[in-house]
């Protein structure tokens, strides 16, 4: 790889998952940003979102997996079939904006250091979304995980994130969210990609975890922004989504215990349970109501 990585190098490789219009308008996104080799790798879709691409975007290419890989998987499978040194990771349900990506492409071209960069993610109210954090530590994200459930906006949550703005704002973190990263294939590579035993969530937090042990630094670039819809993918099945979060935060406490913690896992096992059953609980609940609160207004 060249000491100073330039766009031309860059491929991009986007999951599609039933992201209808939305992944065409991130393909057309990339291409603006003079991304020219763009693959979407697709995990089974069934609504019209490859069709939508064929229209608006034919340069694309399109990757069949022929099931389900869940994100981690479905990047690995389009990163073993583009070239690039450096490659962008999407969700389906992002734009990214003019100029996004040359910044990221800067960052890593001034610091070796830095195996993945992530942008600042926009939400569509022109909020930030949460990204550059810390590793979770088992007590504190056992805390965190209670209590942003009971009480979402508790003091210590409230801490929890302020924390994380201020450590984005140093450049260098623990990890980035995986919606939208730039990272160069050697580092990619060099730890096997992503785990693709996560099917969803909490693969990027592994992922940063394995760069940082391997001597590669995560960093964060304020500067690039990329538009977040959110959740156009998964919010069709919720409760799968809802079981593989917490599937992924199990395997994740595993992987990343050490020492003293490895005998708390039982405890932390009971307490992840405990917590994927409240979650579904309250949605089922709050889908109830709502069913309810419609039917009322309809005869109303």
């Amino acid at each position: 790889m060249t000491d100073e990585p330039s766009i031309n190098e860059v491929a991009a490789v986007v999951v599609n998952y039933n992201a209808g219009a939305a992944l065409s308008q991130c393909v057309a996104s990339l291409e603006r940003e003079g991304i020219q080799d763009v693959v979407v790798v697709d995990n089974g879709s069934t609504d019209d979102s490859l069709e939508c691409l064929a229209v608006n975007n034919p340069a694309a290419r399109v990757l069949h997996t022929g099931r389900n890989l869940g994100y981690g998987g479905g990047v690995n499978f389009g990163t073993r079939r583009v070239g690039g040194d450096l490659l962008l990771v999407c969700n389906p349900d992002l734009v990214l904006q003019p100029g996004a990506l040359a910044p990221m492409v800067d960052r890593l071209a001034r610091d070796r250091t830095l195996g993945l960069v992530g942008p600042a993610l926009v939400t569509r109210d022109g909020g930030l979304h949460p990204s550059g954090r810390a590793f979770p530590s088992l007590g504190r994200s056992s805390l965190q995980a209670i209590l942003g459930v009971l009480a979402p906006q508790n003091t210590y949550s409230r801490r929890y994130r302020d924390a994380n703005r201020a450590r984005a704002a140093t450049g260098v973190v623990d990890w980035v969210t995986g919606a939208c990263f730039l990272v160069r294939r050697e580092a990619f590579d060099a730890v096997g990609g992503f785990d693709d035993q996560y099917f969803m969530y909490v693969e990027e937090v592994d992922l940063c975890w394995r760069l940082a042990r391997a001597g590669w630094h995560t960093g964060y670039e304020s500067s690039a922004h990329v538009l977040h819809l959110g959740g156009v993918s998964t919010a069709a099945v919720p409760y799968r989504m809802i079981a593989a979060h917490h599937l992924s935060l199990w395997r994740f406490s595993r992987q990343s215990a050490r020492g003293w913690e490895r005998v708390l896992l039982p405890v932390v096992a009971v307490g992840i349970a405990g917590r994927c059953a409240t979650v579904c609980l309250r949605r089922a609940v709050a889908e109830v109501v709502h069913h309810f609160q419609n039917g009322a207004q309809k005869e109303g």
